[in-house]
């Protein structure tokens, strides 16, 4: 349920309804917009009269809104949802390109690439510590010395940097990573979810293999419910009966989730495709769309990459990527 709260409506007032509703057993999350003031109403509202919400001087009007999904829901928080970097924005007009390799291999390899892709305009550097693969005998990543090299990494470039998570256990090696990535095989692995919500730093949701847009938000959800609202989503692709693409990128699920949910959406051209000459146009037609940012596997050797060669762009591909990516949010704004 929504109550849109009249203007001129004074903090006190805010207050008193917020503490009276809190007692009937709801949460209520404030949503302040340029123009007008929203409560979100979450838990069993079925007790609150809306007739009598109505009647009150302060309300202009009460909604109830269907969709299971309620934090994230765009009627909850009509204004698009920014999250801050210190500094560096993603959400509403603010685009970022995220980019490096899919796997961290060494000091000497994180760090070329990242001072590469910085060059290019990347804005955050992206790469995995922590590898789940389909098979136990592939690299797993060098985990904790992989972070570490992040790290070593955005202290040379000043970049942010994001890497995916496996386990709850691990969040203390994640203290210092700016993004938390949780991958498509995770999406649905609530009890993380959870712990993550319990955080107030950003996490990166990837859209799972096989899931719907509406069990993406709902796993955003669980993050949000927990308190922590630094959530962005990530198209990434999802499994179909088509075999020339390791994935098929769904990019109708962009203006979707931008008209469902106020959550800033990022697009993954590389695990979508799965191969490198794709990553270009997809990457074009993302930006065209409406993404918020698209994040790019990098790697100056592909073909010796130990993790996903084959999808991965060399630095000067990703260079031009990145040209013609600028001119596509340069005509969008015309």
């Amino acid at each position: 349920m929504v109550a849109v709260l009249k203007p001129g409506t004074t903090n006190e007032q805010v207050e008193n309804l917020t503490v009276w509703l809190e007692g009937r057993g709801l949460k209520v999350h404030i949503s302040k917009g340029e123009f007008q003031t929203i409560l979100g109403l979450i838990g069993d509202t079925s007790q609150i009269d809306t007739e009598l919400l109505e009647g009150l001087e302060m309300i202009e009007s009460v909604k109830r809104v269907t969709e299971p999904f309620k934090s994230a829901n765009r009627k909850f928080h009509p204004d698009d949802s920014i999250i801050d970097l210190g500094g560096l924005k993603i959400g509403g007009p603010h685009f970022q390109l995220i980019a490096g390799p899919c796997s961290v291999e060494s000091p000497e390899q994180i760090l070329a690439i990242a001072q590469s892709v910085h060059e290019s305009g990347a804005s955050i550097l992206r790469g995995g510590a922590f590898k789940p693969r389909t098979s136990p005998y592939d690299f797993q990543g060098l985990r904790m010395d992989g972070i570490e090299m992040l790290l070593e990494a955005k202290k040379k470039t000043g970049m942010p940097i994001i890497t995916e998570i496996m386990n709850a256990n691990h969040l203390p090696m994640f203290e210092n990573v700016d993004i938390i990535q949780v991958g498509a095989r995770n999406m649905q692995n609530f009890e993380l979810l959870k712990e993550l919500g319990m955080i107030r730093k950003p996490v990166m949701l990837k859209r799972g293999l096989a899931n719907t847009m509406q069990e993406l938000l709902m796993s955003a959800e669980y993050i949000m419910s927990g308190g922590n609202h630094n959530v962005i989503l990530c198209e990434r692709g999802i499994r179909t009966f088509e075999t020339y693409t390791r994935n098929t990128l769904d990019l109708s699920a962009v203006p979707m989730l931008r008209e469902l949910s106020h959550l800033p959406v990022i697009v993954d051209p590389s695990h979508a495709s799965g191969h490198a000459r794709l990553v270009k146009p997809m990457s074009l037609a993302a930006a065209a769309a409406g993404a918020n940012g698209i994040m790019i596997e990098v790697h100056n050797d592909p073909v010796n990459a130990l993790c996903d060669g084959a999808q991965s762009l060399t630095p000067e591909q990703f260079r031009e990527v990145a040209k013609k990516v600028r001119r596509i949010r340069e005509a969008l704004a015309e």
